[in-house]
């Protein structure tokens, strides 16, 4: 297909958006070698979503016409030596807007004379045009293991902890769930007897979480494409080998089949797992589940006839298989057709086809990589069907769905209209927190 190379009502960001991932570290600070406006527009686009110093509050070189034409290395370097002066940190990541990157302003070099006075320093190439914040997530995470993580091999020798594991999951900031999800996934490893690095946010442990990456036994994999770049990395450095479980699990289906190919992982590489005990953890956390859902009997035998039969999401791949599964197999709202709005490589488009294939095999769910929102609302203008519908998406469709005349639940960014904290869609209690606010959003229309 054709594209003019715009597109309308855009999901994700440039490449220098991935200046929320370092946000999310503990006591980390993004530096941008940039415009003025870039933290601005980042900031903007992912709303409360500052941090420790993020957004527009990063310390930036605020690129003019005069570093065009002269070069912004000396300004950098005057950045960084402020920023600390100014700020207590424990690590700070260079990453480079366009500008930058069209003067080829040599900033590795700047960095490196702080690294060798034993500064914790990072330098990331993130210039807008080479990429979107998905792919530069997984640039940013490599650029600190090399750079950062590779200085404390000596006390952190790799695959030295046998029930360690490094969590490769959700994008910061970029999945609006990410806090409770990471959470969750920290705390469902534990109880099969794992010890996870997240990595990003409240449950990390920081820089020190960063430093023991190689010490990790195995790395898991949650995501369709995203963040593969990364374990392919310590798999190649470090020897760590890893999992991939491809969507998010949510609910008992899908997070019992995570945890169990976890447990199976585990054994084969030598973890000291009692699989009995993680397997009665994963009966306990199932029949939990079930128990609430038992209790939504009388609630959905009285409001049958008003509930959503089938449901359109527009959201990243990762949601939009995990939630078409969950959805059918678990809630009885049938995906009809679904959009995957984050820019896929085209390359694990197959993949991810097939993964949402084997969703049902009674009926083939209609499958559009759209990162033209726009466009794949112009296409869901023109589909119709019988019953009551749902849109999950981002606060670019809650026109739509009036339009349409269809409920609505924002699931994704940009979103004016939720606040998230801390809430999960990841796991059991993710799964049940879907069908809370599926439900409530449908009762609220009966006032």
């Amino acid at each position: 297909m054709s594209r003019s190379g715009l597109i309308e009502q855009e999901r994700f960001t440039c490449a220098i958006g991935a200046l929320q991932t370092v946000v999310a570290i503990p006591r980390a600070v993004p530096i941008l070698h940039s415009g003025p406006g870039c933290g601005e527009m980042i900031a903007g686009f992912f709303e409360r979503s500052t941090g420790y110093a993020g957004g527009c509050t990063s310390p930036c070189t605020n690129f003019t016409e005069k570093e065009v034409v002269f070069g912004g290395i000396n300004r950098l370097r005057d950045i960084i030596k402020n920023t600390y002066k100014v700020l207590d940190t424990d690590l700070q990541v260079v990453l480079t807007g366009c500008t930058a990157g069209i003067v080829g302003d040599d900033v590795d070099s700047v960095v490196s004379e702080f690294a060798e006075e034993g500064k914790p320093i990072v330098s990331v190439e993130t210039a807008g045009f080479k990429a979107t914040n998905f792919e530069a997530h997984s640039l940013v995470v490599n650029a600190i293991i090399d750079q950062y993580v590779s200085g404390f091999e000596e006390e952190n020798k790799p695959k030295s902890q046998k029930n360690t594991v490094n969590l490769i999951a959700s994008i910061p900031y970029q999945d609006p769930f990410w806090k409770g999800n990471l959470a969750e996934y920290k705390r469902l490893l534990a109880g099969i007897g794992l010890k996870a690095n997240v990595l990003f946010g409240p449950q990390s442990g920081g820089v020190k979480e960063w430093q023991s990456i190689p010490t990790a036994l195995f790395n898991i994999l949650v995501s369709p494409w995203y963040g593969k770049p990364i374990a392919d990395h310590l798999k190649s450095k470090y020897g760590q080998e890893y999992t991939w479980f491809h969507h998010i699990p949510i609910g008992a289906n899908q997070t019992e089949a995570f945890l169990n190919q976890v447990v199976e992982f585990a054994i084969e590489q030598g973890a000291d797992i009692d699989k009995e005990a993680a397997q009665e953890f994963i009966r306990h956390e199932s029949n939990a589940y079930y128990e609430e859902i038992d209790n939504l009997a009388t609630f959905l035998l009285e409001f049958r006839y008003g509930l959503p039969n089938h449901a359109h999401i527009l959201h990243d791949a990762g949601y939009v298989v995990a939630l078409s599964k969950f959805l059918l197999h678990e809630v009885g709202i049938v995906p009809k057709e679904q959009f995957i709005t984050d820019a896929t490589p085209e390359k694990f488009h197959e993949a991810i086809r097939a993964d949402l294939k084997s969703t049902s095999d009674k009926k083939e769910i209609p499958l559009y990589f759209e990162p033209d929102a726009g466009k794949a609302q112009e296409i869901l203008r023109g589909i119709h069907h019988n019953g009551r519908g749902l849109i999950i998406g981002s606060g670019w469709d809650k026109e739509l769905a009036n339009e349409k005349g269809y409920d609505f639940l924002s699931a994704a960014i940009p979103s004016p209209y939720r606040l998230v904290m801390t809430t999960n869609y990841a796991g059991f209690t993710g799964g049940l927190r879907v069908i809370e606010d599926i439900y409530q959003m449908v009762l609220s229309t009966y006032a």
